[in-house]
């Protein structure tokens, strides 16, 4: 017979899962940024090629993450994580080495498999603490945004010294190190919960209001961010590192504020704290039509910056409350591509936007859908009954 685990068992492994997501996100945030320029430059390739191996990427993530869901409820998620790590690093070490539009569309294809299976499992794994720490989420967001922004710093300010073949590589090194951080690590304290009657479709029904509003607000968030980058770039004329500096700001926002906006929502609740942040990022965004330099513009990212870091790790909370213990990996399955889809729909719409209407017209429209999630959001925390004042985290003692 097995001995149980060591109480702290899931406190350390919890642990794991922050190290490993501030490891990955940093070059699969970095990787996003890059891979574009990268493309151009060095594979000469079109702007319709650039924009297949993005769509190539994006599509082998939407449909792995239903199938990483359901393994996550069915094997050990810190390996299936460790997994997923690890294939996105061949990815990257493929990025470094390939010669051809052919190639880096295969690593593009590794990279989305690869993103999708680790997500998902790891998001499956913090959700195992949510019952004794509801602040995981908010803790697992500002790993990841930590992870970004440092790796943007880095990258940003050896990329002209040490080219892109190595800032591949070592990206590729910062995924394995996350997958070794998984595999170290202690396995589930409990055991895996038996399998939940209903699939992916059954699921789907119940978390609709919340999937619903996630597509909804990320369509509109992912336009902005969009038309962000094309109103530095072509409006005034900045340069990659100081594009990279504009959002910087709200990407260390991001990683400072989760924790401390969830005491707001054990406060407040989770449906007043939804609409709040729904109302401050269209706040952003509608400003952003008369912002006169990229300071400003600097300036008013933090604000979104605050607003994710209060809606993003809420999100992900009730998602998987509602799932429950069974399913919580298909949850986490759906949620992911949700949001994906959303920032693909998101993607599409800032381009027409700002090739039609305009800057000003689409920074408002932006706003507009962004300001609806004041409804959908609380609308859908309710329909879902999960509680909507989460419980204080237990006192654990700190591990050496």
């Amino acid at each position: 017979m097995t001995p149980p685990a060591s109480p702290d068992a899931s406190t350390r492994r919890e642990r794991r899962a922050m190290y490993a997501a501030s490891l990955f996100n940093g070059p699969a945030e970095l990787l996003d940024f890059v891979l574009p320029l990268w493309a151009g430059l060095t594979l000469n390739a079109s702007a319709a090629q650039v924009g297949m191996l993005m769509a190539v990427e994006m599509a082998a993530s939407v449909l792995m993450r239903p199938l990483a869901g359901v393994l996550a409820d069915r094997v050990e998620r810190r390996v299936l994580a460790g997994i997923g790590a690890l294939v996105y690093a061949v990815s990257c070490v493929g990025y470094a080495l390939a010669g051809s539009v052919t190639a880096a569309a295969v690593a593009a294809v590794l990279g989305g498999l690869g993103g999708a299976v680790f997500w998902v499992a790891l998001r499956a794994m913090v959700a195992e603490r949510l019952p004794r720490d509801p602040a995981v989420f908010p803790k697992l967001l500002s790993a990841e945004e930590t992870g970004s922004w440092i790796a943007f710093v880095a990258a940003m300010s050896t990329l002209s010294m040490i080219g892109f073949r190595s800032v591949f590589l070592a990206c590729a090194v910062a995924c394995v190190a996350a997958a070794v951080a998984l595999f170290s690590g202690p396995s589930r304290v409990e055991p895996l919960a038996p399998t939940a009657p209903g699939g992916i479709a059954a699921l789907s029904r119940r978390l609709w209001p919340m999937l619903l509003a996630v597509v909804t607000t990320m369509i509109a968030e992912a336009a902005v961010a969009l038309l962000l980058l094309l109103r530095l770039q072509r409006d005034f004329d900045l340069g990659v590192q100081q594009i990279a500096l504009v959002f910087l700001p709200g990407a260390i926002a991001i990683s400072a504020l989760p924790q401390y906006l969830h005491r707001f929502t054990v406060r407040f609740g989770r449906r007043a704290v939804l609409a709040a942040a729904s109302l401050l990022s269209a706040t952003f965004a509608a400003s952003l039509a008369w912002a006169p330099n990229p300071w400003v513009i600097g300036a008013l990212w933090i604000l979104a910056g605050a607003a994710w870091a209060a809606v993003i790790p809420i999100q992900q909370a009730v998602i998987a409350e509602a799932s429950g213990g069974a399913r919580v990996g298909r949850g986490m399955g759906l949620y992911e591509s949700a949001c994906l889809v959303g920032a693909m729909l998101g993607g599409l719409a800032a381009g027409l936007l700002f090739d039609g209407p305009g800057w000003i017209a689409a920074c408002l429209v932006s706003a507009a859908v962004i300001a609806c999630g004041a409804v959908l959001m609380p609308f859908a925390v309710g329909r879902l009954g999960v509680a909507d004042r989460p419980t204080p985290p237990e006192r654990e003692p700190d591990l050496v």
